[in-house]
């Protein structure tokens, strides 16, 4: 129980320093186009992170608990993982290299389960309990295809989308860029395309809305307000009230002057950094109930037939079992505090990086990279991928700066990113296996 309950400690140690670590994810832009101050921007992203437990759901945290199979893996190599990911988040923050913690993560958790499966079973084939041969590298979910064609999930599925999350955040924040500057023009073409696009969000986000029936767990007695503050149903208002809003503000932007639209513009700052920041906070701390929720059933399987307390009784959904999850108040709750104070200690070093040296940023790049992240963060969510906030941003940042001309990207900065993400996952990995097997040596 003791390993068990400093486990969860430093994983919430982890989501803290992935709080200041990504802070500037979310307030990079407001900063760098002095919407906010720094302190002030802070405050702003740390509230929005901490609201973002009433939003989100589980998914992406059942995607991280089941990285590894948790039914051949022992608490010393969560510990591992965990130990391997605040070590590799603290070098990146110190260097100034906007990381994934997300990817630090992932791979320090796969790089100790391989690891473990090599200590115990050599790298020769072993007996599994259904009788057929498995191998070292099969201790790591690496894919699974999803239920009734949905989407897959797995290890590679994660790497994928080291890629997709920025190609995506620089298509949507490219496209958001081209539809703001042909508002601005007084043709009524733009205006057409605005309405009816308004026209289809509100029938989409109408169409997706879970009825009260379809509740598993309604919040209040009031069938109104169940509906209204079901996680699902709010983060897909979130998303209409963002394309709503961005598209108002299109239908009159012709109309305004240089001095008017900026400043509406920096008003927009405030609404789609706050977006973003629920994004990052929704998508970020899930990652760290995944790795608790897997030291507590990892815990169950070393210990069987041990008594819980009704404060750890975390069960791991089973689709193909039909088993529902059950997941501890506490944990969500202390998982969004810990990423929210982190994102009040700052990052500043980073922040430099993300404001300034990518592009240059003006409110109106701002407005359109901060939108287009934070629609990236709700859909990948959506799908159950822990995606990287910091690829995701820098992507957009890269889209809107693309608008202007190529060379307005600095190109040199960029590459440096993309290699620091490449990396993550396997040096994170490695360093993980070498924390295991020293770990070992002292704990049984």
């Amino acid at each position: 129980m003791t390993l068990l309950i400093i486990i969860i400690v430093l994983a919430l140690i982890f989501d803290y320093i992935n709080g200041f670590h990504d802070a500037a994810n979310a307030i990079a832009t407001v900063v760098a186009t002095k919407v906010l101050t720094p302190f002030q921007a802070v405050l702003w992203a740390a509230f929005f992170n901490f609201l973002a437990y009433w939003v989100f759901g589980f998914g992406v945290a059942d995607t991280v608990a089941k990285t590894a199979h948790t039914m051949e893996i022992n608490l010393v190599v969560i510990l591992a993982g965990v130990i391997a990911a605040i070590c590799w988040n603290l070098l990146t923050w110190w260097l100034g290299i906007p990381s994934s913690s997300s990817h630090t993560l992932i791979g320090g958790f796969a790089g100790a389960a391989v690891a473990h499966a090599i200590a115990v079973h050599g790298f020769s084939g072993y007996a599994g309990e259904d009788g057929t041969t498995h191998y070292w590298y099969e201790i790591v979910s690496w894919y699974k295809a999803g239920k009734d064609g949905g989407m897959p999930s797995g290890v590679l599925i994660i790497i994928a989308f080291i890629v997709l999350a920025p190609l995506l955040g620089a298509l949507a924040s490219y496209l958001i860029s081209i539809w703001l500057l042909n508002a601005s023009r007084k043709i009524i073409g733009p205006k057409i395309f605005t309405v009816a696009l308004m026209i289809a969000t509100v029938w989409v986000v109408s169409s997706l809305m879970v009825p009260y029936a379809d509740i598993e767990k309604p919040r209040f007695e009031s069938h109104f307000w169940s509906v209204a503050f079901d996680p699902h149903n709010i983060k897909w208002c979130l998303v209409g009230f963002i394309i709503l809003t961005v598209s108002a503000f299109c239908l009159i932007f012709s109309s305004l002057n240089l001095h008017q639209a900026d400043a509406a513009l920096k008003k927009m700052q405030l609404l789609s950094s706050a977006a973003f920041s629920l994004g990052h906070g929704g998508n970020d701390s899930q990652k760290v109930m995944g790795i608790i929720a897997a030291a507590v059933a990892v815990y169950i399987n070393t210990n069987p037939g041990v008594h819980m307390a009704s404060w750890l009784d975390v069960v791991l959904p089973n689709d193909d079992l039909g088993i529902k999850g059950v997941m501890p108040g506490w944990i969500p709750l202390a998982c969004y505090s810990a990423i929210a104070a982190g994102t009040l200690s700052g990052g500043w070093k980073i922040v430099k990086t993300m404001g300034s040296k990518i592009t240059k940023v003006t409110s109106f790049e701002g407005v359109a990279a901060e939108t287009a992240g934070a629609l990236t963060l709700y859909f990948t969510e959506h799908l159950k991928i822990p995606v990287s906030t910091t690829h995701t941003i820098t992507g957009s940042i890269i889209g809107v700066g693309l608008t202007k001309r190529v060379s307005a990207v600095r190109w040199g900065v960029t590459v440096s990113l993309i290699w620091a993400w490449i990396l993550t996952i396997p040096i994170s990995a490695i360093l993980a296996g070498l924390v295991y097997f020293v770990l070992s040596v002292f704990i049984s």
